[in-house]
């Protein structure tokens, strides 16, 4: 097993890839990753399966679907459904070795639900069934419509991956909605041992967002720090709410922490390091989801420290206050990133329609 990966999961950080494919289930290299890499976990999204349904492994699929009169979005749900599913049976044996923290696979609601709660809650519920799996995450965006269906998803014992998190704010209110969550399945008498969740917390777009305003303003020397003191001060967030009177409460019921995972965290400016979202958010607890691309780059050369959030944490908040001072309006920035990466879904999610719905007429 790589050391470099081995040592990033002793620090408490588990390696989830950020992809999949029938390729890599067929060809037996999820199964290496996992074997070879320390991945724990996978993560989809719109946008990875309109790339990964244009393989011509999916060519029987699509046969078979157009033989049965599936219409597009009809193909995709199964489809989509039948490869975490059968990624769930491959990760059975690390969420067996972890006690369910582990061992999970992430499928997306479609994003058009992203502003209508109750259509959101009625798919997750249909997905969580379909997929058939006690090891999958149902993901939720984290919009104000979201906050509603992660606490009616989690009081009905499905186990919630919210995504598109971009403010520490709104961290907040998605730790609430999945508390609230699990107070109301404890008054239904589910058993909350087997509900597990994690805040997907993006990275990389902040850094993209904040540089391009830092270069308008002149303030170059600002620039590639906003991510990480970002991220750094939801850790932050996340250590105090899950050591609140409130959280111990739960936690004795048998209540699961809702843990912190790093997302977007390939490097998008070549000039910064590529294992920089890695390396410098590393802590107990933390998932760091990731392309392919940035776990090879870990693997060859990130050099994993100790804790590298905790003790920059002072930093963090120096960093956003210079950043403040520079007069980036930094709720406007996750605003933006997040109607922005709602609408990156949606046109993916359209695409892939697109491309199915043609490959069905040329079956």
């Amino acid at each position: 097993m790589n050391q470099r990966l081995r040592d990033l999961t002793a620090a408490g950080v588990s390696v989830w890839l950020d992809d999949l494919s029938r390729d890599r289930i067929e060809s037996g290299n999820l199964q290496e990753l996992i074997a070879n890499f320390s991945v724990r976990g996978v993560t989809t999204n719109p946008t990875i399966f309109a790339q990964a349904l244009s393989s011509p492994s999916y060519a029987p699929a699509i046969a078979a679907h157009k033989a049965a009169g599936s219409d597009a979005t009809g193909a995709i749900f199964n489809i989509t459904t039948e490869d975490v599913a059968n990624a769930c049976e491959i990760f059975e044996g690390v969420y067996g070795a972890t006690n369910g923290v582990d061992g999970r696979v992430s499928i997306e609601v479609e994003p058009g639900l992203a502003h209508d709660a109750a259509a959101t809650i009625s798919q997750a519920k249909e997905l969580y069934a379909k997929v058939g799996k006690e090891n999958v995450m149902i993901k939720i965006p984290a919009t104000l419509e979201g906050l509603e269906a992660i606490t009616s998803v989690t009081s009905a014992g499905i186990s919630v991956n919210v995504t598109l998190i971009f403010s520490v704010e709104r961290y907040q209110a998605v730790i609430d909605a999945y508390m609230t969550g699990i107070e109301k399945a404890l008054a239904n008498d589910v058993d909350v041992s087997k509900i597990h969740s994690v805040a997907s917390f993006f990275v990389s777009r902040v850094d993209t967002e904040v540089d391009k305003r830092l270069e308008a303003v002149g303030r170059a020397d600002l620039k590639s720090k906003a991510a990480l003191a970002n991220a750094r001060l939801a850790y932050e967030l996340y250590d105090a709410q899950f050591s609140s009177p409130r959280w111990a409460e739960l936690a004795a019921k048998g209540a699961r922490i809702q843990r912190p995972l790093m997302a977007s965290t390939g490097v998008k400016d070549p000039n910064l390091p590529d294992t920089l979202y890695v390396t410098e958010l590393v802590a107990a607890d933390v998932v760091n989801t990731m392309p392919e691309k940035t776990m090879m780059a870990t693997a060859d050369h990130g050099e994993i420290p100790g804790n590298s959030i905790v003790p920059n944490i002072a930093g963090a908040k120096e960093t956003m206050a210079e950043l403040a001072a520079a007069g980036i309006n930094f709720a406007e920035v996750t605003k933006l990133l997040e109607s922005e990466g709602v609408q990156k879904f949606i046109d993916s999610w359209q695409e892939l329609v697109d491309s199915v719905s043609q490959a069905l007429d040329n079956a």
